[in-house]
């Protein structure tokens, strides 16, 4: 019998499919890594029987990054980064250990079936899977194939077992140029970012950004957004006069006819022209033309057009509405939702699909008569050859789904059902008239067949005033002449859903990667998202951006990158060489970052327009160690201190409040110690800000505080607060909080786990002696007499917080608020006190780690 492994891209897509194929006789287990779930069971593979393990990935296996010492922006030149640093492929979440669990799985497989997502992304996370399995799988016999790869648009029975029916093989050129585009916006995207992040933040202390960041198609996108802020501060407004006419075709009715001039921008010619007509006394009917029309069915749905009408109509930003898309697909509600296609195929089951929906009662009767009457073929669109277009894939409900989950199924439901009916049909009926000399018309239009707008109704044709029956030839009396003075108006800005229809029209990203663009741009503090969800430019973006232009217009113009889209898109059709285009596009970028560094001047002359010099920002804080005056501290992000006297700069852990810690000072450099918090709930500990820029002793890293120090003597140090070894994390040591009291606690160094302890004590020190039982260190508490809750009116006491039992009752383990992603520390080798080798508090050697952590961590302090 065969064992085969089959990988899908998500734990509940992999869930999904397995239930399908099996018929539901499966068994199911957790992975060692926890995240994914592993189902098994028996049948048939290729008319051999077989028994089958179905599991998942967490998306990218891997993901592409500089070795070793390019990822420090201090000992690297960005320039390296376009040809001399080398790159390597790590796990893309190593907590997951997503390798070792592949190979665990895939041990002594006979073949793979490959079930990722059926896009470019997927084609390249397929080849990661292999790389990760095949070492372990079992040797294939000569010739036999061993790999197969799936191709699929819904998670419907169907679907499902025609892809299991018609199994191919993976593209591997597909995968080339996922791997091409990552290490191009890897080594451009770093090169620029690094070097204008540390230039800019070097000299601005207001640009209120934590990364100046730079992007091969992020860059552009901002560029449209600008360019029409640009147009909007050019603009000026001119006057117009239009000529409004009314008739009464009836004693108590009246119709307001529009000029056929339209307008004209003279004041004086304006007046003529209402002299001319007001000499008139009826309006005469010059003609009467009555005409068909048609308003076409939507094309079948894709990608961009969803996102669009997700912005535009429901509200929801690019990266939520795919999301939320991502998650209405893997559920088996839609098709797969990344797809350019807007034509189905022949051979697409639209009656099955409609009639799922036959029951909803929000649309039964439109899909009850539309089965009855029969559908319309879909319009002819696009076939890019990837996915059929977006489709409802089984019935659902408001209460199953809820909030936006509906609203975006709702539209796509609607929006089905729309290219399956017929054309929306109406009459429109054009009157002529003639005041004097000048000709005026209205227009009406009567709905003769409402098709498609009965299901999407927004799209219906607007009820407009009724025209009276008339022939040529026929006098009405007028009612008013009258001239109006108006103003041209500027554009507005760009909304989210103009924004992608440029970005599409351009070449900027792909159908996946567009929503990921616009909510960088929003991220980095280029742009802020206003009312209408429209997209207006900071200070900081538009400075950006005029620089480019300034310097290289190319760097901000969609050209460039559309020609590289073209050449990836080559690779994938496996008509251009990886490596030439890798090495022909790198090389124009390269040259442009040598001159964009060399005229970095004419962006900083507008920079220094906008924003302040870091010396007039900020307020003072703690004293320097080198010139004892003053250095200000800059709250705009990134928060940092700086000393105008040295021309100085420090950087701070971000994401909490700094203030001055006691005017202490550092015994190694003389600068005052500042103290960070991340809150009442959450941890805070001293740092020396040269120490924390500059790493004093060889088993520190930068970005270390007073809690990682592993100074001997200094009393803020780990080696004179250090209690003993976390109790959750293999590195971090709890570290007493002296700055906490009168609600003491102790806190990891390395992860969140802060532990409360002795509240109300007045006083708690960390002693020089060590627990026999641990090696945690002594702990010294003073309580208040009032308050004290030793035994016999006793008010001081000393012990080990794990295994003292006075002690037991008084300490309590909890997380803090939140996790800062700028909390950094070293992984350097620990000495001292409380931290033995392979030791847990109360004496225990580590164990292996149970499932629950939770369980784990109340056992250590039972």
């Amino acid at each position: 019998m065969k064992t085969v492994l089959m990988v899908a891209e998500k734990p509940s897509l992999a869930q999904s499919i397995a239930k399908i194929l099996s018929r539901g006789n499966m068994s199911s287990r957790k992975g060692l890594n926890g995240a994914c779930s592993v189902h098994e069971y028996t049948g048939s593979f290729i008319g051999q029987s077989a028994h089958f393990k179905m599991t998942s990935v967490c998306g990218h296996v891997m993901t592409l990054d500089f070795i070793g010492k390019y990822n420090s922006w201090d000992k690297v030149d960005p320039a390296e980064l376009f040809s001399k640093a080398p790159t390597e492929k790590k796990e893309a979440n190593p907590k997951l250990t997503m390798v070792k669990f592949l190979q665990v799985e895939g041990r002594g497989c006979d073949c793979i079936v490959l079930w990722l997502d059926c896009d470019k992304e997927g084609e390249n996370i397929c080849f990661e899977v292999l790389d990760a399995v095949l070492p372990v799988m079992n040797k294939p016999r000569s010739t036999e194939r061993t790999i197969y790869r799936a191709k699929f648009s819904s998670i419907t029975d169907t679907d499902i077992c025609n892809a299991m029916n018609h199994l191919g093989e993976p593209n591997r050129n597909e995968a080339l140029s996922v791997d091409a585009r990552q290490e191009l916006d890897l080594r451009i995207g770093c090169a620029f970012t690094r070097f204008q992040t540390k230039y800019f933040q070097g000299k601005y202390g207001n640009l209120d950004s934590s990364l100046i960041s730079f992007g091969p198609c992020q860059t552009p996108t901002l560029g449209f957004c600008v360019e029409r802020h640009d147009k909007i501060q050019s603009f000026k407004p001119e006057t117009y006069w239009v000529l409004q006419a009314k008739v009464n075709p009836e004693k108590e009715s009246s119709l307001t006819l529009d000029w056929d001039r339209v307008r004209v921008f003279d004041r004086e010619i304006a007046q003529m022209f209402l002299n001319i007509t007001k000499m008139a006394k009826e309006a005469k009917v010059e003609s009467v033309s009555k005409k068909e029309k048609v308003k076409q069915r939507p094309l079948a749905l894709n990608t961009v057009e969803m996102l669009r009408v997700a912005s535009a109509a429901l509200g929801m930003g690019p990266q939520h509405a795919m999301q939320i898309a991502e998650r209405l697909y893997t559920q088996g509600y839609i098709s797969y939702p990344r797809t350019e296609t807007t034509h189905y195929p022949e051979n697409f089951d639209l009656k099955g699909c409609l009639r799922q929906q036959a029951n909803n009662p929000y649309w039964a009767e439109t899909v009850k008569a539309l089965l009855s009457e029969g559908i319309n073929r879909p319009r002819k669109g696009h076939d890019a050859g990837d996915h059929p277009p977006i489709t409802p894939m089984r019935a659902a409900t408001e209460a199953e789904l809820g909030g936006d989950g509906w609203r975006l199924y709702e539209y796509i439901t609607r929006h089905f059902i729309a290219t399956v009916s017929t054309d929306c049909k109406y009459l429109q009926t054009t009157i002529s008239f003639s005041i004097g000399p000048e000709r005026f018309t209205c227009i009406g239009k009567v709905v003769t067949s409402p098709g498609f707008t009965e299901i999407m109704p927004w799209h219906s044709i607007p009820l407009e005033e009724s025209l009276p029956h008339c022939e040529k030839g026929d006098l009405f009396p007028i009612g008013e002449i009258k001239l109006l003075e108006k103003q041209t108006s500027p554009p507005d800005y760009l909304t989210e859903a103009e924004l992608i229809t440029l970005m599409e029209k351009h070449g900027i990203g792909t159908d996946a990667s567009i929503p990921v663009h616009i909510n960088n741009i929003c991220q980095r503090n280029y742009v802020t998202v206003e009312s209408g969800r429209r997209l207006k430019p900071t200070n900081l973006g538009i400075v950006l951006v005029h620089g480019y232009y300034k310097i290289d217009a190319e760097l901000v113009l969609p050209t460039i990158r559309s020609a590289v889209e073209k050449q990836l898109n080559l690779i994938a059709l496996g008509k251009a060489n990886y490596h030439q285009v890798l090495e022909h596009t790198l090389d124009i970028f390269k040259r442009k970052f040598h001159y964009f560094v060399d005229s970095i001047a004419g962006m900083d002359e507008l920079m220094e327009v906008s924003f302040s010099p870091l010396a007039a920002t900020g307020k003072p804080l703690s004293r320097c160690g080198k010139c004892h005056r003053f250095m200000k501290y800059i709250q705009a992000k990134p928060s940092r201190l700086h000393c105008s006297h040295c021309d100085d700069t420090y950087s701070l852990p971000q994401n909490g409040t700094i203030k001055l810690y006691k005017e202490l000072r550092c015994p190694l450099d003389d600068f005052e110690l500042v103290l960070w918090s991340s809150g009442s709930r959450g941890k805070s500990y001293p740092l020396c800000p040269y120490c924390y820029n500059h790493p004093p002793f060889r088993d520190m890293k930068k970005g270390m505080g007073c809690n990682e120090c592993t100074h001997p003597t200094c009393q803020h140090s780990l080696s004179m607060l250090g209690i003993g070894q976390c109790v959750e994390c293999e590195n971090g040591v709890l570290v007493l909080d002296s700055t906490s009291g009168p609600k003491w606690k102790m806190a990891c160094n390395k992860c969140n786990v802060i532990v409360h302890f002795f509240e109300n004590a007045h006083k708690v020190r960390v002693s020089l002696e060590t627990c026999d039982l641990c090696d945690a260190a002594l702990v010294d508490v003073d309580f208040n007499k009032a308050k004290s809750p030793l035994p016999g009116d006793e008010t001081q006491h000393s012990g080990c917080i794990f295994c003292d039992p006075v002690f037991q009752d008084l300490v309590e383990l909890k997380h803090a608020a939140m996790r800062h992603p700028m909390h950094r520390g070293g992984q350097g080798k620990r000495q001292g006190r409380g931290r033995g080798k392979g030791r847990r508090p109360g004496g225990r050697l580590n164990p292996k780690k149970p499932k629950d952590k939770m369980a784990a961590l109340a056992a250590y302090f039972v």
